[in-house]
This record gives structure tokens, sequence and C-alpha cells, in this order.
């Protein structure tokens, strides 16, 4: 897939709208608009970080629907993680977002 099929894909997985999409992205509407249509161009570059991080995906993932190499250990808790209901997981998410801000502030 493409660049406006991962788009479209990623704002559907979000639940999100383009109009939200371009409030949290800072890229204007009609900018997206073009991205979005069946002969859509690429954004530039400065776009196209803006839009991957207001979907919270990376850059390389919405241009080619691969997501970067990721060192093992992390690959499996993320295997493990989905093995897990959704209770559990929301609460090893607030276990790491503890843990990271305790870091932060060290």
């Amino acid at each position: 897939m493409g660049f406006r099929e991962n788009l479209k894909q990623e704002l559907g997985y979000n639940d999100m709208l383009v109009k939200e999409l371009a409030e949290s992205s800072g890229v204007h509407k009609r900018a997206l608009d073009t991205y979005l249509r069946e002969k859509a161009s690429m954004p530039p570059a400065d776009a196209a970080v803006a839009i991957a991080r207001a979907l919270g995906v990376t850059v390389e993932y919405l241009v080619s629907g691969e997501e970067p190499a990721l060192p093992r250990d992390i690959r499996e808790i993320s295997r493990s993680l989905l093995k897990l209901g959704e209770k559990d997981r929301k609460i090893v998410s607030a276990l790491v977002r503890t843990m990271v801000e305790q870091r932060e502030e060290a």
C-alpha cells in the first residue's frame, strides 16, 4: 500500500476525521484532502512528519506500510501484549508511562 491507503487506514484506526487530523497535525485540511485523493501526491517531508506524529506512527509506515525494525526484546514484549486483554494492556501501558515519567524526572 502507499501513502494514501496507509493514511486512510490510520484515520480509521484512530477513529479520526480529516478535520481532526488537520487540527492535531497543523497540516491544512485541503492539503490532507489532496493526499487522500485517488491520484494523490506525496506530502513534503515536514507535512509527512506532522501527520505521522499526530497519528502515532512513523513516516516510514505511512509511506511503505512497514514499521522500522525493532529490537528483539521489544518485539517479544509486543507479542506478549497482544495476548493480554484490553484491561491488562491498559494497566501495562499505565505502568510504562509512570516508569518513563519517573525516569524523566530523575
